[in-house]
């Protein structure tokens, strides 16, 4: 064929018209798509719009969410994530690629709603938002309570009925609420952070003790407020003591992991915060009996111990022992006379014996038979030999009566 007739025959694209042809082939052939694939190269941007591809063992296709679309997704992409997405097949001409512009996603083998649940779990108990070494006591018989709930729910009803019955003197605080939609979790979280604060500006006494948030049972949908992330960390940071009351009994919300306390219903919630009347009332009532008889014993024991700690006082008091110890100094005076007045008596018997013997050996006695004693004057000394004697001398004799004064005439 001639290059002139090939020349007129043959149409010319330019990049922008073949760019745009296939751009409509697609949109018209791939306008509403479901597309299974795994997750790879995920990109999130600042603006919340997410890039990533969608790969199966074959082949692999650029795809992208946008800002609006994603908003509504309750999960969180990751690598590896097994997914379908619903969207259309577009071509970006200034790079002349195709891509799967995406307007919802499911998980697979998962529902959207379960797999953000897990995920915010795993995230949180990670941080330690689950601890139990975080979780504040509630306090026994408050005073003052604090609702974070919809004032025109069943469980505000509950609440109030259930704490108007077992106690009746409380006073609660309620801060109104939506408990589901997409402004629940805000009001949720800004109701326990303004909570906190209100107690900040409180005496002691007029503070909120505990608070009880949570709603009545209803689907996953229904409840998704209380696994919101705001609103576990609201619960986290909160110093008032709070009781998760959420009305499903088989599942636990991130609420119920978070909060101190897990009520399965906002009846069970009032029932766990204050004890019913009556009950302390007999409570009081045994420990009263208790304590009469406890008293009572102990009254006895000390009643005991004084009794003979008065013996043992009396024993070691110092007029008693004056008088123990007066009775034995009379005692042993009573022996020292007796004995004293023996032993005289043996002396007495002695010494009379001795007198005997003296008195038949004194000179006296010899005297009374008709002897004499004879002195020399004036030392009075016994003349025993005319030696000691010489004329003039003056000598003096004791007769057995009366006694005679000579004069030495003559020695011989």
């Amino acid at each position: 064929m001639p290059k002139d007739t090939l020349d007129t025959k043959r149409h010319i694209y330019t990049v922008t018209e073949i760019t745009q042809d296939i751009k409509l082939i697609l949109e018209n052939t791939f306008a509403q798509v479901w597309v299974e694939g795994e997750v790879s190269n995920f990109r999130p941007s600042q603006a919340g719009h997410l890039y990533f591809s969608l790969k199966d063992k074959d082949a692999l296709l650029n795809s992208v969410m946008f800002a609006r679309a994603a908003i509504d997704t309750k999960f969180r992409l990751e690598d590896g994530l097994k997914i379908i997405c619903y969207g259309k097949v577009d071509v970006y001409p200034p790079r002349g690629q195709y891509q799967l512009i995406i307007e919802k996603i499911e998980p697979k083998g998962i529902g959207g709603l379960q797999l953000a649940l897990e995920q915010l779990k795993k995230t949180l108990e990670k941080e330690g938002l689950f601890a139990q070494e975080h979780k504040r006591p509630i306090p026994y018989l408050p005073s003052n309570i604090g609702l974070v709930t919809s004032i025109s729910g069943a469980a505000i009803k509950d609440i109030l009925k259930v704490l108007d019955r077992r106690f009746g003197d409380i006073h609660v605080v309620i801060s109104p609420v939506q408990v589901q939609g997409d402004a629940a979790k805000d009001e949720i979280a800004s109701a326990i952070d303004n909570f906190n604060l209100y107690n900040e500006g409180l005496p002691l006494k007029d503070r909120i003790e505990v608070l009880i948030v949570g709603r009545g049972g209803g689907s996953i949908e229904d409840l998704w407020a209380f696994n919101e992330e705001i609103v576990a960390r609201a619960i986290y940071n909160s110093v008032i003591p709070v009781i998760s009351a959420v009305g499903h009994e088989r599942d636990w919300s991130v609420a119920d992991l978070v909060a101190d306390m897990r009520a399965p219903t906002p009846s069970v919630a009032a029932e766990l915060v204050v004890p019913e009347k009556t009950e302390l009332r007999q409570q009081v009532q045994e420990l009263r009996q208790s304590l009469n008889l406890s008293m009572s014993h102990a009254l006895e024991l000390l009643h005991q111990d004084l009794s003979a700690t008065q013996k043992k006082l009396s024993l070691l008091n110092p007029v008693t022992l004056l008088k123990q110890h007066k009775e034995k100094v009379l005692d042993l005076a009573r022996q020292i006379f007796i004995r004293t007045e023996h032993f005289l008596k043996l002396r007495q018997a002695g010494f009379n014996t001795a007198i005997e013997k003296l008195s038949s050996l004194s000179p006296l006695n010899i005297l009374s038979r008709g002897y004499s004693i004879t002195f020399k004057m004036p030392g009075e000394e016994i003349i025993k030999e005319n030696k000691t004697l010489k004329e003039g001398d003056i000598i003096k004799t004791r007769l057995h009566r009366g006694e005679i004064l000579s004069k030495v005439t003559e020695v011989n």
